[in-house]
């Protein structure tokens, strides 16, 4: 019977280092990018992020926001919830969905952006997502 404990330094005893989330950053710049952008239909509320880096479902994400003419800056530490890729249908632009989370900085990041839209969010034309 083996009684020694495990080498700390050996492969099968030794943990993964943490991985920090991808920091990106997205200024939206007009009332129409932000309704094609934004995602009323998640839980918590989302963004779409046109980008071409490779992503996963889950993926931690930490988003920096910018929304027009609005001084503040809105930090998201989301996750991934929809993906786009290269070549998608109807040409819609390759990127990611950033789900906000279920904290304060979702709560303020998705009531700004619904202030902002207003009615527009009833509006039947088409999103980069849906």
């Amino acid at each position: 019977m083996n009684t020694r404990p495990p080498d700390p330094n050996s492969v099968a005893g030794a943990a993964a280092p943490p991985t920090r989330p991808a920091v990106l950053s997205l200024a939206i710049k007009e009332k129409a990018a932000l309704y094609a952008a934004y995602m009323p239909f998640l839980k918590n509320g989302g963004i779409f992020v046109p980008t071409t880096r490779t992503w996963q479902l889950g993926d931690e994400i930490y988003l920096i926001l910018a929304l027009m003419d609005d001084p503040n800056k809105y930090p998201i530490a989301g996750k991934v919830a929809w993906i786009t890729p290269a070549g998608a249908n109807n040409n819609k632009a390759q990127g990611i969905g950033v789900h906000f989370p279920d904290d304060e900085a979702g709560q303020r990041t998705r009531a700004r952006i619904e202030e902002i839209l207003g009615a527009a969010l009833r509006s039947s034309r088409a999103t980069h997502t849906l």
